[in-house]
C-alpha cells in the first residue's frame, strides 16, 4: 500500500524575520491610483459648480434650519415672538428721544417716526445677518464635525432666518406707517427687490464673517463696535443729506457715506414707503450701486468661503 507524503509542517515566522516587502509608490502614484479606484480626499472641497449643486440639493434643510432656529430664539421669553417686533421697536423709540429730541435730527425731516422707524428695521436686518455669521460655525461645530454637508448652509440658513425675522416685522413697521399718514401706493412694490438686494448683501457678508471668525474667533468680539461705527455713518436715526448740507465735509467723504451699502438700502426703503422721501434725495444711480454691491458681495462672499470648505471643524 501507497503511502502519501505528509504536508511540510508550517511554522510561524520568526519575530526577526523582515516583514513582507510593501512596493513603494511615489506621491504622484498614489493619486493616480486613488483615481484609478475611485478614492477621494475625505472633506476634500468640491469644484464650485458641484458645491452649487450641493447647497441646492440641501435647501429644505437649510429653510427647516433657519425656522427651527427663529422658533427657538425666544422660545425662552414669556412674550416669545413678540420679542421680534419689540426688540427694533424698543431701539427706536430710544433712538427717537436721544437723536431726535435731544440732539434735534428731526429738524427739517418730514415724517421722522416713520423715516426712523424704518431705518432702525432695515439696518437691524444687516446687522443680525452679519452676526449670526460670527457664530455659523463656531456655533454649531458639532454639527460640522458630525455630519457632512456643504458648510455654506449654516451661514445661508442664518441669513434667512434674518430675512423671516424681519418679514415677520414688516407687519409692525406698516402699522406705524398708517398710524403716521403712510397708506399704501403702488411704490411699496419697490420694497421687494430692495430686500431681495439687501438680503443677497447679507447673505454674502455672513458667508465671509463665518469663514473669518471659523479662523480668528477674536474677530467676534470686534464686531459690535464695527457694526455701531457704520450705523452711526448710515443715516438710521438722521438724514445725511442734511447733516451733510453745505461744505462741511469734503465731496469724497459724501460720496463714501451716501453710496455706502447700509444707507442705499435704508434709503430705497424710505423710497419705497415714504411719501415724503423723493426721487431726488436718493444719491444718482441709487438702484444700480445697491445692485452692484448685493451682487459684489453676494458672489464674493460665497467664493471666499468656498475656499475654505475643507478647513471648517478641523481646528
Amino acid at each position: 500500500m501507497s503511502q502519501t507524503a505528509a504536508p511540510p509542517p508550517v511554522t510561524a515566522p520568526s519575530e526577526d524575520a523582515p516583514a513582507p516587502a510593501v512596493p513603494a509608490y511615489a506621491p504622484g502614484e498614489l493619486a493616480a491610483l486613488a483615481a484609478r479606484h475611485g478614492l477621494q480626499v475625505s472633506g476634500a472641497r468640491p469644484s464650485l459648480p458641484a458645491y452649487i449643486r450641493q447647497l441646492w440639493g440641501r435647501r429644505h434643510f437649510i429653510t427647516a434650519f433657519a425656522t427651527a432656529k427663529l422658533t427657538a430664539q425666544y422660545s425662552q421669553a414669556k412674550l416669545g415672538q413678540i420679542w421680534q417686533i419689540m426688540t427694533p421697536l424698543l431701539n427706536a423709540t430710544v433712538y427717537y428721544f436721544i437723536f431726535g429730541v435731544l440732539m434735534n435730527t428731526k429738524r427739517g425731516v418730514e415724517d421722522f417716526v416713520p423715516f426712523l422707524v424704518t431705518g432702525v428695521f432695515i439696518w437691524t436686518f444687516t446687522s443680525s445677518s452679519i452676526t449670526a455669521g460670527t457664530r455659523a460655525i463656531s456655533g454649531n461645530i458639532g454639527l460640522v464635525r458630525a455630519l457632512h454637508f456643504p458648510r455654506a448652509s449654516l451661514p445661508v440658513a442664518l441669513a434667512l432666518q434674518q430675512l423671516q425675522q424681519l418679514l415677520f416685522s414688516l407687519g409692525a413697521l406698516t402699522l406705524i406707517l398708517l398710524a403716521f399718514g403712510q397708506y399704501p401706493r403702488p411704490a411699496w412694490l419697490l420694497a421687494v427687490p430692495a430686500l431681495a438686494l439687501q438680503a443677497l448683501f447679507n447673505t454674502g457678508l455672513s458667508m465671509a464673517m463665518a469663514r473669518l471668525t471659523a479662523k480668528t474667533p477674536d474677530i467676534a468680539q470686534l464686531t459690535p463696535f464695527v457694526l455701531r461705527t457704520w450705523m452711526y455713518s448710515s443715516g438710521v436715526m438722521w438724514s445725511l443729506d442734511h447733516l451733510l448740507a453745505g461744505d462741511r465735509v469734503p465731496r469724497a467723504v459724501l460720496l463714501v457715506l451716501e453710496y455706502n451699502p447700509a444707507a442705499l438700502f435704508i434709503n430705497l426703503m424710505r423710497y419705497a414707503l415714504i411719501d415724503s422721501y423723493t426721487w431726488e434725495q436718493l444719491p444718482h444711480l441709487a438702484w444700480a450701486a445697491a445692485a452692484g454691491w448685493a451682487l459684489l458681495c453676494g458672489v464674493a462672499g460665497f467664493v471666499y468661503f468656498w475656499k475654505a470648505e475643507e478647513t471648517y471643524g478641523r481646528g
